[in-house]
């Protein structure tokens, strides 16, 4: 029927055909990293396939994988754009949202199978997204007083990185991180938080150094150490200035001319060197190169020059010594000079660095990865940036909830029992609901090798003879047995738990919304009139 009035190269799937390829996306989407979910997932080794470029990384980041990963299907696009926002927003559970919104469309393809409406399975899951919420809530706890807070931090960092490859130093990476984060006094910005990966030792000889660390030396002839450092952070071409059109010529009928256009240039340069020198300062940054004149003048002048600290470095330097990135010079007055106590030279391994200490803002700090390989240092960098981005977001909220299941299994009973006193099919998807949240515990059961049936109902049992509803009760993923996860130090953020239900929930119901795919080819020049 559509094709009497579609354009050619325009597609459309409807009804079963179209709910069918958008389940099938989704689910294999969500089947992809479900085996890296809980702390002992696989793996992944992505390799590209760029003729000029097929470098691997090995990673079980949700979101590194589904990012790096091409999809066709565009079920499959919406659980990739949702593991990322998870990342964006709150750093962990990328995996937990991806694999909940499978395990949503695969219980609501059985519901379909029963002849019950699309519209019908969405109503009953917003009733039990408002009951799993109300059970999450009732489940969250507050810290008492400040130690009980870092101690809940330091938890949730050791849970985040358990699943991560950093799991068997985790206890050492998460003081790191926790350490990191108090340093930034509720300020929020892990642009504060540097991350220098330096190949060699193992990870264990990763450290945290208070100060400020930029991997680059100063010119030659200049100061290696200053104190009480007044800087000037630029952004500005310190070469001599060229002619930069195509095809121009400068023509002299003498030698003298030539040396004449040089001393013009010199000139030039020198006149922009004196005006940095009077802004006061013993110390310049630029994010470009600095040629030879303007570096020997400066190390005349006894300033310590630091050239092409690329742009993120500028931007993150300006943001800890509190200082402008300027590119003109004609205004010293109206320019705010970065500071610090001390800037010396450093030697990391075999790399010499420098440390900037006691900076302005005082909340900047430097963490040091060492590994054997860049491959190893790529995933440290990814699990320790996502226990970083947690931390910050247990810090704005923080509120904190037992991990290992136990919140899925609370949240999965407080559903079947609304289900109960709720009639019509709507019921039905409740249930759907609750089961797909209890299938999160037996994938990462599964995950450990251990029987995920015995586990699960064990665990359910727990919850059940618990009338309180604030069971404690989870899976103890390193003895494979049911244990205390108060006891166990297993506890995460409450923030993502919420973020995950909520994304996964939502993105599920509006896959399952569809009816229609339409596939059309981009209008021709000649159509774009019409």
């Amino acid at each position: 029927m559509e094709a009497a009035f579609v354009s050619s190269g325009t597609s459309i799937n409807k009804g079963e055909n179209a709910r069918l390829s958008s389940f099938v996306g989704a689910i294999a989407v969500a089947d992809l990293v479900k085996t890296t979910l809980g702390p002992k997932g696989l793996d992944k080794i992505l390799q590209k396939i760029d003729p000029n470029d097929q470098s691997i990384s090995v990673t079980n980041d949700g979101a590194t994988i589904l990012r790096q990963v091409p999809v066709d299907n565009a079920a499959a696009k919406i659980l990739v754009e949702i593991a990322k926002v998870q990342d964006d927003q709150v750093g962990d559970g990328t995996t937990t949202v991806a694999v909940l919104a499978g395990e949503l469309l695969r219980e609501a393809e059985q519901l379909m199978n029963q002849r019950i409406h699309p519209q019908t399975i969405c109503h009953g899951w917003r009733l039990a997204r408002e009951q799993a919420v109300q059970a999450l809530e009732r489940m969250s706890q507050l810290a008492a007083n400040d130690d009980d807070f870092r101690t809940n931090l330091t938890q949730i960092a050791s849970t985040t990185l358990s699943s991560k490859l950093l799991t068997y130093e985790k206890e050492h990476f998460a003081k790191l991180a926790v350490d990191a984060v108090m340093r930034l006094k509720k300020s929020g910005n892990l642009d504060h938080i540097q991350v220098i990966k330096k190949a060699g030792g193992s990870l264990k000889d990763s450290y945290l150094e208070s100060g400020f660390l930029l991997d680059k030396v100063p010119g030659t002839g200049q100061p290696l150490k200053v104190t009480n450092a007044k800087i000037l952070i630029a952004n500005t071409s310190m070469d001599t200035d060229k002619i930069k059109m195509y095809g121009a010529r400068v023509k002299v009928d003498s030698i003298d001319k030539i040396a004449a256009i040089e001393g013009a240039e010199k000139t030039k340069m020198r006149q922009k060197v004196d005006k940095i020198l009077a802004h006061n300062i013993n110390c310049f940054i630029n994010r470009q190169l600095i040629y030879n004149l303007p570096e020997s003048i400066f190390a005349e002048n006894h300033i310590m020059g630091i050239e092409h600290a690329d742009f993120d470095g500028v931007e993150r330097l300006a943001a800890v010594l509190g200082g402008d990135v300027v590119s003109t010079f004609d205004t010293p007055s109206m320019v705010t000079l970065g500071e610090c106590e001390l800037i010396e030279q450093v030697m990391i391994g075999e790399d010499k660095v420098l440390r900037f200490a006691g900076c302005k803002s005082g909340e900047a700090c430097s963490i040091v990865l060492r590994g054997s390989s860049t491959h190893v240092l790529d995933e440290a960098e990814r699990s320790l940036h996502d226990a970083l981005s947690i931390l910050i977001s247990t810090v704005k909220e923080p509120k904190t909830v037992y991990g290992g299941g136990c919140t899925e299994i609370s949240m999965a009973a407080a559903i079947d029992k609304a289900a109960t006193e709720t009639p019509g099919k709507k019921a039905l998807a409740m249930e759907a609901f609750a089961r797909a949240l209890r299938q999160l515990p037996a994938i990462v059961a599964d995950n450990g090798g251990y029987d995920s049936a015995e586990l699960v109902t064990q665990l359910r049992a727990k919850h059940a003879a618990d009338s309180s509803g604030k069971c404690t009760a989870g899976l103890d993923m390193y003895k494979g047995v049911v244990g205390d996860m108060k006891e166990l130090g297993v506890r995460e953020s409450f923030t993502s738990k919420l973020q995950s239900l909520l994304s996964a929930s939502e993105a599920a119901e509006m896959i399952l919304r569809v009816d229609d795919i339409i596939q059309a080819a981009p209008r021709r020049r000649d159509e774009q009139g019409m």
